[in-house]
């Protein structure tokens, strides 16, 4: 492990005690975010020049997999809060020095998608809108979101220009009561409100750009990890905690079953019908872990080389990636549905790395038809055109 995973694992009991307080807070708890913070657990992608780790990516993957066994929701905030420091590297010094200047382990929040309107000013732009789904929004003193670029009037630019925009807290404000759900329920993902906030032009990125995977060029940076393709690093937080989540209702069904005896006398340990769908779900989250993990290792390796990773690759890595949460989920149900009645108690964390698995696979960058679509496209020798290309 590395020091990172070292240093939060040392508090695994305190963070899998606090799921459940997080669950009924609906946001993480404040004892978890600070051994996260303390840990560096956000940092591990950040710019060295301010306090970062620029950790491989294996790592991060695998530090939030490790968070998400212990509680499902502190490793979805891991993995999300945590790749924004990547994205951030790309940012004029200026922004980067709003934000960490007097401390490195400021944290930003997101959500990417364009839910607002960007207005063109002199100097930048006025931004309005309301975004949902902000994980570990609480616990943030920044955000990062996408913004639909709009003309004098406000009204959004055809064809569709989008930019990626910085706020500091003082400009937006969180909506407490948008978050009530039956999954995830501690990553507190709430709705955020922007009313005429003023963005300087230094706090923008064209999202075509970044997800393009060329505003490393844009930034002046040649360090392997700001050249990594953003269509592999920027789902990967979130893929390597719901991957966690699998291995954590995994380990939790283990210890539960250990003495258990069915209403039949049969111990599970006796139980010819059970221990073999054990066996092969253990085996599916195991091969999404392997599978996800290749592909960081592979795509680095090129990246590091000065190889570009084509798109034809990027779209196989992507479907190696939403395969991989669809098969660990699956997993998740044969575990979960062999646990007997016991599992249906709030008191049981069984059941909360089952809803979190669940709430996990609902994230659009799980959505299979495009990606999978694309990625059989390139096979064929076809270059996919428009919606098909989105997040690749």
């Amino acid at each position: 492990m590395g020091q990172v995973l070292d240093s939060v694992s040392e508090f695994a009991d305190e963070i899998r005690a606090d799921g459940a307080e997080g669950d009924k807070l609906m946001r993480l708890t404040d004892r978890s975010a600070k051994r996260l913070r303390d840990a560096g657990v956000i940092r591990l992608l950040q710019p060295k020049e301010f306090g970062g780790l620029e950790a491989h990516p294996r790592e991060f993957a695998e530090t939030a997999m490790a968070i998400g066994a212990m509680d499902g929701a502190t490793g979805w905030v891991s993995g999300i809060v945590g790749v924004h420091p990547w994205e951030m590297a790309f940012f004029d010094p200026k922004a980067q020095e709003e934000v960490w200047g007097e401390d490195p382990d400021t944290w930003i929040a997101s959500p990417y998608a364009p839910m607002g309107v960007a207005t063109p000013v002199d100097g930048g732009y006025i931004l309005n809108g309301r975004w949902s789904f902000s994980s570990g929004t609480d616990h943030c003193n920044w955000v990062m979101i996408g913004a639909a670029v709009g003309d004098e009037k406000g009204n959004r630019l055809i064809p569709p220009q989008s930019l990626h925009v910085l706020l500091p807290r003082s400009d937006y404000r969180i909506d407490h009561d948008s978050w009530n759900v039956v999954g995830l329920r501690g990553t507190g993902s709430k709705d955020l409100i922007v009313e005429n906030a003023f963005i300087p032009a230094y706090r923008t990125l064209k999202a075509e750009r970044v997800m393009g995977g060329v505003a490393w060029q844009d930034a002046g940076r040649d360090e392997t990890l700001y050249r990594f393709p953003f269509s592999c690093i920027f789902p990967l937080g979130i893929t390597s905690s719901l991957i966690g989540i699998a291995e954590g209702a995994l380990n939790c069904y283990i210890e539960s079953q250990r003495e258990r005896v069915t209403v039949s006398g049969t111990a599970i340990k006796q139980d010819p019908y059970v221990l073999p769908s054990l066996g092969d779900a253990a085996a599916e989250i195991a091969a999404s872990r392997a599978a996800l993990l290749e592909t960081v290792d592979r795509f680095w390796d090129l990246t590091e080389r000065g190889i570009e990773v084509t798109f034809e690759q990027r779209a196989i890595g992507r479907r190696t990636q939403v395969a991989a949460a669809w098969r660990a989920v699956r997993a998740v149900d044969e575990i979960f549905s062999r646990a007997g009645g016991g599992a249906l108690q709030l008191s049981n964390p069984l059941q909360r790395f089952w809803r979190d698995a669940h709430a996990g696979l609902s994230h659009a960058i799980h959505v299979p038809g495009s990606i999978f679509h694309a990625a059989t496209l390139t096979q064929l020798g076809e270059e996919p055109q428009g919606m098909m290309r989105s997040m690749i």
